[in-house]
């Protein structure tokens, strides 16, 4: 990293905390040179408190850290995106973002954020099964991937059958039972959402070029 500490007058630059799977901002907080070493050398983000005048590992009391994924500075060197996965709320108040007030969101996530927490509920369910035995996600890993692939098949058919016949509140939650058994059956098979979409950034960047190409 290349930040420019010396451009700030307290020498700490603003350092935005980003949910590596969801995609939500979770905290706002300050590094310094000494905290940014030391969230590169141990993996878990660790600020400078300007109220404690120390260094401060999100988590340190409360057990909830944040697992660095990547860093990123800004085009001016003055700011730092981390991409982190949050062991818990991120908020002292027991929220997961800082940016939202208790008991209702301060802005409304995109759709994609919640599919990827649904995926990462699912990883974990089919991870460490015991934590909720009863649950019908890890009751389908426990019957196997025929079974997972029949519930798939199922619903696709019956999101087909909605779609043509026009019913669109069935077609919204066939089509929500295909994405939750979709989920399902890529996490069985050890894969995720992310090896799908690389397939789709391919296919795009295919498709792009030779729309250039014929211009």
């Amino acid at each position: 990293m290349q930040l420019d500490f010396q451009k700030m007058p307290d020498g700490l630059v603003p350092v935005i905390v980003q949910d590596a799977h969801t995609g939500q901002v979770l905290m706002l907080g300050y590094m310094n040179q000494e905290a940014l070493t030391k969230t590169e050398q141990e993996g878990r983000v660790t600020f400078f408190s300007r109220s404690k005048q120390r260094l401060w590992t999100k988590g340190e009391t409360s057990g909830h850290f944040l697992t660095v994924v990547s860093l990123h500075e800004d085009c001016d060197q003055d700011a730092l995106l981390i991409r982190a996965i949050p062991d818990g709320p991120t908020c002292h108040r027991g929220t997961t973002s800082c940016f939202e007030q208790v008991g209702q969101t301060a802005y409304p996530a995109p759709a994609v954020s919640f599919i990827a927490e649904l995926e990462r509920l699912v990883q974990r369910r089919h991870q460490f099964p015991e934590e909720d035995a009863k649950s019908y996600t890890a009751s389908l890993f426990r019957k196997g991937m025929p079974k997972i692939a029949q519930k798939v098949g199922e619903e696709a058919v019956e999101t087909v059958i909605d779609a043509v016949g026009g019913n669109i509140d069935g077609l919204k939650g066939e089509a929500a039972d295909l994405l939750y058994h979709l989920l399902v059956l890529l996490t069985a098979a050890g894969l995720g959402l992310e090896d799908v979409v690389d397939v789709l950034r391919q296919r795009h960047s295919t498709i792009s070029q030779g729309v250039r190409r014929e211009e």
